[in-house]
């Protein structure tokens, strides 16, 4: 669970530095983070799926997993964004 949340984290580095790059300033980059978030939510939510098809776990079981495996990253995401708006 903690590589998942760390993978997010990484994936929401390279958003960023692609919307800096295709953006050019600070906007690109919070815009970047504020796209990683549907994504994130994705990638979260396959996670889940395969935990219950393949790995024999409850949807009870898994979803305080996603809750965790969601929120953190996009957490991260938010703060970034709203950081980079602020200033």
């Amino acid at each position: 669970m903690l590589l998942v949340i760390v993978g997010g984290a990484v994936l929401l580095g390279v958003f960023a530095l692609f919307g800096k790059l295709w953006g050019g300033d600070i906007a690109g980059i919070a815009a970047g983070a504020k796209l990683f978030i549907p994504v994130w939510l994705a990638v979260a939510s396959v996670k889940m799926w395969v935990g219950v098809t393949k790995a024999g776990y409850t949807v009870a079981q898994e979803l305080p997993v996603l809750l965790l495996v969601l929120a953190v990253p996009c957490a991260l995401a938010a703060l970034v964004a709203w950081q980079l708006a602020r200033g």
